[in-house]
């Protein structure tokens, strides 16, 4: 269908013929369909993105990821029901935040699945 001005009224936009998703996706994938028209809430989504920019100014005046970890300590987690579980595994939860990433120890898995089964392709 080709229209030269895109309907503005909804009751124009609901007039117009019913296709199914499944020829629209092969018209789109052949090239039949050139251009597409996206109405939207314009209303909503400013509103949403005034939303987002309140979200992001908050998380910038917040307190930085560095100041958060500094005020953990173990001492701050004895009031936490999963504190004897963290204690048993500190060997693996650091003091300091790491500078950099660890070393690359060079270890790879290799899991070869039987034919047939579930998840082997």
């Amino acid at each position: 269908m080709k229209l030269e001005n895109p309907p503005t009224l909804a009751s124009e936009l609901t007039s117009l013929p019913v296709t199914s998703w499944r020829r629209f996706a092969r018209d789109l994938h052949d090239g039949r369909i050139e251009q597409i028209c996206i109405l939207s809430d314009v209303e909503r989504m400013k509103c949403e993105a005034e939303e987002l920019k309140q979200l992001v100014a908050d998380a910038l005046s917040a307190k930085s990821k560095k100041e958060r970890f500094d005020e953990q300590s173990w001492d701050s987690l004895k009031s936490s029901p999963f504190y004897e579980v963290l204690r048993e595994y500190r060997d693996v939860l650091p003091d300091d935040i790491p500078a950099e990433l660890p070393q690359d120890k060079g270890v790879q898995h290799e899991i070869d699945l039987v034919p047939g089964t579930k998840y082997c392709v």
